[in-house]
């Protein structure tokens, strides 16, 4: 017995009984607490709380044995329910807080990381069936990179969203198969690659490698520790070498079908985490080397909702898949260009960083200027802010981690009135560009070499402009401004910044931002850049990908849409197209966007119900349900517009007024989509239509099949490019190629034809009156 305590008896008024050392009048030391309704603790005290460690017993029959901070379950310890679930990790203020292992009293079990009571960042669950998935949590759900493996042995390694497979991945049947492609809320949906068992396999060692060590799931940092924890210390390097399993060498070596690759969600076993795709690379490499490697053919397919829509076969060999690798799992290569030459390696890093820094100077300096209409005055290259932005700071700029350049904002007080124009609030626009998470670069779909980059959130594109299209804009922008704000459906590009960084020497690069008019929760599925001619307007199959932007010529559909959509669609290209007339531009065109749904009377086809096992289905009770989601497509449905039901997030495209359809009595429609949303119809937004297959006078290759004629689609369009002015260069140009073909079929004629040979194609060729 201390000093500082004795060891007393004393009951309570309510019931209570303490038995133990007290100091004062509290609790403190060793003592057993005992509640009126039958809760016994006996452990540490401090000062009238639990602190240190401890046992508490409830009358239902659970338990705890570990470690109290304030009378709080905080610290390492162990809790049983009566119902048999047990959990043994650390807490955090009564909650499972970091490493921890669960076993569920269906015994099921998960070990990994908790944050405040529920499941988040990496950890492996195991159910009782047999499934087992290792890799990234988040809100107690699957979602981000991780790997499910099957009892059958199929394995799944890839990007996962909301506990359903989400973006791009790899699928191992357990025969030998394989397949590389995209899901969308855990269908197939995209193009992809499907190995039969049996065949040579392409290597996925760098394919499948994401921030990837050899430790897998590597908990046994020492702060994540409670001191003199065996059993944290056996759990941490449980994990790790689990994340080493080689059971998938396991794998047989019986022949693939289509049929298995229609039904590759009936399955269960064990998998690698997030943290280790490389071993899981490792293995599928090690597992290659040991096939026979019979055939040669793979299929190339594409998905829409789960429905196989096409195939084509080809000839696979080791060198021709390393040349399309990159375009199955990461970004598309950003094309060479003089603006490369000049920002090359690190310098394109620099670039990006004085790009955010100079947007968010100017906005910030614009907004708190009060609200008034634009002046002859704001418009021209006189109308500019400029700054120097030297790396070490100065009175009117931080210091930054970039080089010293020069920053000048053209025209910000028309480009602050575009912006509040098509409602985009200063504070979400310079988050959105300007964010911690950096902008991403993309492919330029064009010949004009240009740097395209993305913000994060997906709602700009900002693009390099060459000196003669920067003068063009300034030109045109007094008309622009008055255009755009006369017709608020207008298709035309949105542009809300032009800026130009200048680096010591005088080399100078000139951004522009524009509106993404693919900003869409949709996966879209094609893309077409359509100008109306058609001299060289093709692409070649041998370069076509998922990114690919496809032209005139590749366009295999025309589009039925609703009589009044078709009407004010027609109506506004050509005002638009007028416009661009009126100021001498040529050689824009309409970026098209297509997202196809399943048509209804296709979903035998579609991977088989009993056959889709959602991830949903192997949590446990306490994991929030998605079966809604289960439901496939069953075709487009306009409805009257609600806006309480529609999703009405700010965007590029939320200043458009929604459109009216014939076919509901000329109301203000929504576009119903099953199991996704329900969204409002706008002018070059979520445009419903049917696309039906044009007859093809030459013959569809025998290799290659698309599997039925009509389609639901979902349209997102705009007129873009709209800055080649028809000058003396474009004349002589005109005059060339008119000498070797024929002149209405190239690309480069003077404004007139070119806008009226472009709304004869759409109207026509592309959007024709239904019949």
């Amino acid at each position: 017995m201390e000093d500082s305590g004795s060891l007393e008896e004393k009951s309570f008024s309510n019931g209570d009984v303490y038995i133990g050392e007290i100091k004062a009048v509290l609790p403190h030391g060793k003592g057993k607490y005992t509640w009126s309704d039958g809760t016994v603790y006996e452990g540490d005290w401090e000062d009238g709380k639990m602190t240190g460690k401890g046992v508490i017993i409830w009358p239902s029959g659970a338990k705890y044995e570990g470690e109290f901070s304030g009378g709080y379950l905080h610290g390492y310890g162990t809790f049983t329910r009566s119902t048999g679930c047990v959990y043994r990790g650390s807490w955090r203020l009564n909650a499972h807080h970091g490493i921890g292992r669960k076993e569920y009293h269906n015994s099921d079990n998960y070990e990994g990381l908790w944050r405040e009571g529920i499941r988040e960042g990496c950890g492996r669950y195991s159910w009782s069936n047999g499934n087992t998935y290792i890799g990234n949590w988040k809100s107690g759900k699957i979602d981000g990179r991780g790997v499910m493996k099957w009892r059958n042995g199929d394995v799944f390694d890839g990007c996962w969203l909301n506990g359903l497979r989400h973006g791009s991945g790899v699928y191992r049947f357990a025969d030998g198969g394989l397949y590389i492609g995209t899901w969308s809320k855990d269908l197939k949906d995209g193009k992809g690659t499907f190995y039969p068992a049996g065949s040579k396999h392409p290597s996925l060692r760098k394919l499948c490698s994401i921030n990837s060590n050899d430790n897998g799931l590597s908990f046994n940092s020492e702060k994540h520790m409670a001191p003199k924890s065996r059993v944290k210390r056996s759990l941490s390097e449980k994990i790790s070498v689990s994340g080493r399993s080689k059971s998938s060498r396991q794998i047989s070596q019986r022949t693939s079908s289509l049929d298995a690759n229609r039904s590759l969600h009936d399955t269960a076993g064990e998998c690698i985490c997030h943290g280790s795709s490389s071993t899981v690379s490792q293995n599928f490499d090690e597992e290659k080397s040991e096939e026979s490697g019979t055939s040669s053919e793979v299929y190339e397919r594409e998905y829409m909702q789960g429905v196989l829509i096409m195939e084509r076969t080809r000839k696979y060999s080791e060198s021709s898949h390393k040349n399309k690798r990159q375009n199955k799992f990461s970004v598309k290569p950003v094309k060479k260009s003089s603006f490369m030459d000049i920002f090359g390696g690190r310098r394109t890093y620099y670039l990006k960083l004085n790009l955010q820094l100079g947007i968010r100077y100017t906005v910030g300096k614009i907004t708190p200027v009060p609200a008034r209409e634009v002046r002859s005055s704001d418009f021209g290259e006189r109308a500019r802010i400029r700054m120097y932005f030297p790396k070490e700071g100065s009175q009117r700029t931080p210091p930054h981690c970039s080089i010293d350049f020069f920053w000048k904002d053209y025209c910000p007080m028309v480009f602050r009135n575009l912006r509040e124009m098509f409602k985009l609030d200063a504070a979400e626009y310079m988050m959105s560009i300007c964010g911690d998470c950096g902008l991403r670069d993309i492919s330029s779909p064009g010949k004009s070499g240009s740097i395209f980059y993305l913000s994060q959130d997906d709602r700009f594109v900002i693009k390099t402009l060459k000196k003669p299209e920067l003068k063009v804009l300034l030109n045109m922008l007094p008309k622009y401004y008055s255009h755009v704000g006369k017709y608020e459906n207008t298709l035309i590009t949105k542009f809300f910044g032009l800026h130009r960084i200048t680096l010591r020497g005088g080399k100078k690069v000139r951004f522009v931002v524009m509106g993404n008019m693919f900003c869409t929760e949709l996966h879209i599925h094609r893309r077409y850049d359509l100008k109306g001619s058609s001299h060289g307007r093709f692409t070649n199959k041998d370069k076509i990908s998922s990114h690919t932007t496809l032209k005139d010529l590749d366009l295999k559909y025309e589009f039925h849409m609703d009589k009044k959509l078709r009407e004010s669609l027609l109506n506004q290209i050509s005002l638009d197209c007028r416009f661009l007339e009126s100021q001498h531009i040529i050689d824009y065109s309409l970026l098209l966007g297509l997202h196809f749904r399943a048509p209804e009377n296709l979903k035998a086809l579609a991977e088989p119900p009993g056959s889709i096992q959602r991830q949903d289905s192997f949590l446990s009770g306490d994991d929030v349900k998605q079966g809604e989601q289960l439901i496939l497509p069953k075709g487009l449905l306009l409805v009257a517009h609600e806006p309480s039901f529609v999703n009405t997030a700010p965007g590029p495209h939320i200043r458009g007024n929604t459109l009216r359809a014939y076919s509901i009595g000329d109301k203000e429609v929504d576009l119903l989509l099953p199991g996704t949303a329900r969204l409002r119809v706008q002018l070059g937004v979520n445009m419903p239509a049917q696309a039906i297959r044009k007859v093809q006078e030459d013959k569809v290759e025998a290799s290659e099949v698309e599997l039925f004629e009509v389609y639901d689609v979902v349209l997102y369009m705009g007129i873009i490019d709209i800055l080649q002015e028809y000058n003396v260069r474009k004349k002589l140009e005109h005059a060339c190629k008119s000498l070797k073909f024929d002149p209405l079929a190239i690309s480069v004629v003077e404004p007139k034809l070119y806008a009226q040979r472009f709304i004869n194609f759409l109207d026509r060729k592309v959007f024709p009156e239904t019949p």
